[in-house]
């Protein structure tokens, strides 16, 4: 490049930064903006209905899960319900707060096919001592 080309190296970085897709999608901030938390970690959200999911192979089983409707946005998301028969603490209408699964990549986890997220508490109420037995669930 030679002398005094310090200015134009900077420019063209600075422009074609913005052809390498993680850095324009870091910038823009485009998973905070199509993601149905908004970029938070958990939510509160409304129960519509319950309903099972099939298995992915090798495995046979029907697992319990949720429709939920966020409170901040009211978008519908699938939520996993973790726990033996924890199904049984939430009906519908019940006010259920929910947390990403974990899954790599922001992705769905094990062998659930596109369910992102998960029941950590009914109506205030933590569901792992619903299950567990050491509390009642609350009347809402």
């Amino acid at each position: 490049m030679g002398l005094k080309s310090a200015k134009k190296l900077m420019k063209n970085r600075k422009k074609f930064r913005w052809k390498d897709a993680k850095y324009s999608a870091r910038t823009l901030n485009l998973y905070a903006k199509s993601d149905p938390l908004g970029g938070a970690n958990q939510a509160k959200g409304i129960v519509l209905s319950k309903i099972q999911k099939e298995a992915k192979q090798p495995n046979s089983a029907m697992r319990k899960c949720c429709k939920v409707q966020l409170t901040k946005n009211s978008k519908s998301v699938t939520a996993f319900i973790p726990g033996n028969l924890a199904q049984r603490f939430i009906d519908e209408h019940d006010e259920v707060m929910i947390e990403r699964i974990g899954g790599k990549q922001g992705r769905s986890k094990g062998d659930i096919p596109g369910v992102r997220y998960q029941v950590i508490q009914v109506n205030d109420q933590p569901l792992h001592l619903l299950v567990s037995g050491k509390i009642e669930k609350g009347r809402r």
